[in-house]
């Protein structure tokens, strides 16, 4: 199964010079947010809005070292899933541009509407 998560690609160029890829949430909130491909559109557009440079990376959850959780922190009925620790560079199965459209909201890179 593979799931995205949406990151700055100079973050990503960063991660992989420095050998190690904690995202800006696994200290602050404990795990590094992550989304299945279907969702993650919604996602993008509530706290994406506008951003330019970004990539999503594709992850193959089976890959994953660190521990992932399927949950649904705000009580919504979704789950989503988060890693509890570093992401390792080998469940990195691609990367993706995700560039907003011209009115500032996402849509569904063709690449990964195939990986659904």
């Amino acid at each position: 199964m593979i799931f995205v998560h949406a990151v700055l690609r100079t973050e990503w160029e960063s991660a992989i010079l420095n050998g190690v890829y904690k995202g800006p949430t696994l200290e602050t909130e404990g795990f590094i947010h992550c989304s299945p491909i279907h969702k993650i559109v919604p996602v993008a557009n509530d706290n994406f809005q506008g951003v330019h440079g970004l990539i999503l990376l594709c992850i193959e959850a089976s890959k994953v070292k660190a521990e992932v959780r399927w949950e649904d922190l705000y009580n919504e009925g979704s789950e989503y899933p988060h890693i509890y620790g570093e992401l390792n560079f080998d469940a990195v199965v691609k990367f993706v541009a995700f560039e907003p459209n011209v009115d500032g909201g996402f849509s569904l890179p063709q690449e990964l509407a195939e990986l659904q």
